[in-house]
């Protein structure tokens, strides 16, 4: 089901510059026995991107108002919201766009993700690495071609995920998923401030670490760090937390990280 500017369609004008530019934003929520999990927090992710992209949107009331709409109609399933700079003029000026348009879409939860939390994953290397661009970094905007073309790859692969390195060879993310790795009780994940995506989950992973009785660092490593890591989990909105059994040669048992935050993650609405 779509709703698309608060009608129930699924049409968008060639024109929209999502379509033309990869022009917006957009962010995917889990939606649990009806209701929206962390839903201020993906609020707030779309209001600092459109600040940041420079996209006039201001209904923010009737955005927050059709996400609950359409949550209450899935008991489990998944809530995706897009923000376009909308229709207007020729070229890349953005001067004569005035009315964003907004996007809304639920699905069905991925039901492998239960199957991922239980056995755990394995990661793979991806060939594909992510351009550094410090404006951009962090940001869930529509340009995902990257995302695409890793996924693409890892698709060719027996793994479940894959462990993506930025244009230096610097560990940043997976293909949709945030990176933390443990090593005693010190918790490491990558500096987002040359590229990647600061995942919803992964600022929730951070503040409830915040108050534990783990150290958490953000760090600018190589594919090396994890040869000596004591586990590694993976995170998104909507997994939440999924514990990587194996990557490469390397294998992890551990769960500790894991056990602390899932129950944490599955406390989010």
């Amino acid at each position: 089901m779509f709703l698309i500017n608060g009608l129930e369609h699924d049409f968008l004008p060639a024109s929209d510059r999502a379509i033309q530019f990869g022009d917006g934003c957009f962010t995917t929520a889990r939606i649990l026995n009806g209701e929206v999990c962390l839903p201020d927090a993906h609020i707030l992710r779309l209001q600092h991107t459109c600040e940041k992209l420079l996209i006039p949107f201001i209904q923010w009331e009737t955005l927050q108002r059709e996400m609950r709409q359409l949550a209450s109609t899935k008991v489990s399933g998944v809530l995706k919201v897009i923000i376009s700079r909308g229709s207007g003029g020729r070229g890349y000026s953005s001067a004569s766009c005035q009315h964003p348009t907004r996007i809304l879409s639920v699905s069905d939860y991925p039901a492998h993700y239960a199957r991922w939390r239980h056995d755990g994953i394995t990661l793979a290397l991806s060939p594909v690495r992510l351009g550094r661009n410090p404006m951009l970094a962090g940001l869930k905007h529509l340009n995902r071609l990257e995302q695409v073309l890793i996924r693409t790859h890892l698709e060719q692969t027996d793994a479940d995920e894959a462990l993506v390195l930025d244009s230096e060879g610097f560990i940043t993310e997976c293909c949709a998923a945030n990176l933390l790795w443990r090593k005693g009780h010190d918790v490491f994940t990558p500096s987002l401030k040359q590229a990647g995506v600061n995942g919803i989950m992964r600022q929730f992973c951070l503040q409830q670490l915040a108050h534990s009785g783990f150290h958490v660092v953000e760090v600018s490593a190589r594919e090396e760090a994890l040869l000596s890591a004591d586990e590694v989990v993976i995170c998104n909105a909507l997994m939440p937390v999924v514990p990587v059994r194996a990557y490469d040669r390397l294998c992890w048992s551990s769960r500790e990280l894991f056990q602390f935050l899932a129950p944490l993650c599955e406390q989010t609405r």
